[in-house]
């Protein structure tokens, strides 16, 4: 056998196992498409945010990447609808994330069930 055909039998190999093991990253094709959705997703937001802006979202994006990816879906969102008038400023981007944490809230709530239980001190020990 040639190198090129035992190398294109290897690269075939590796392509059933990855997808036998359900492993995206094996995939080109997914991998580019991945890619040009970070890079559209990117230049709609360096369009519709300023710098302060941004960097407090890539802050935010390090502490929590749910939260950032929630309020950039919802900046993409409202530019494609065209209802941004201009670039959001820092301040702008704090009032949108109160209003993402708002609705994203969840609430804790604490039960204590107190039993009761014989206490000693109500009983004559005689």
């Amino acid at each position: 056998m040639a190198d090129e055909e035992l190398e294109a039998l290897r690269q075939q190999r590796l392509a059933q196992l990855q997808a036998k093991h359900g492993d995206p990253s094996g995939d080109p094709s997914q991998q580019e498409a991945k890619q040009r959705e970070a890079e559209i997703r990117n230049t709609i937001l360096a369009q519709v945010l300023d710098q302060a802006a941004r960097a407090r979202l890539s802050n935010l994006a390090l502490v929590k990447p749910d939260k950032a990816k929630a309020v950039e879906n919802y900046l993409i969102q409202m530019a494609r609808f065209g209802q941004l008038p201009g670039k959001v400023s820092e301040q702008g981007l704090i009032e949108i994330l109160e209003k993402v944490s708002q609705q994203t809230e969840k609430k804790t709530t604490v039960k204590f069930n107190r039993r009761k239980v014989l206490d000693s001190d109500e009983d004559d020990d005689y």
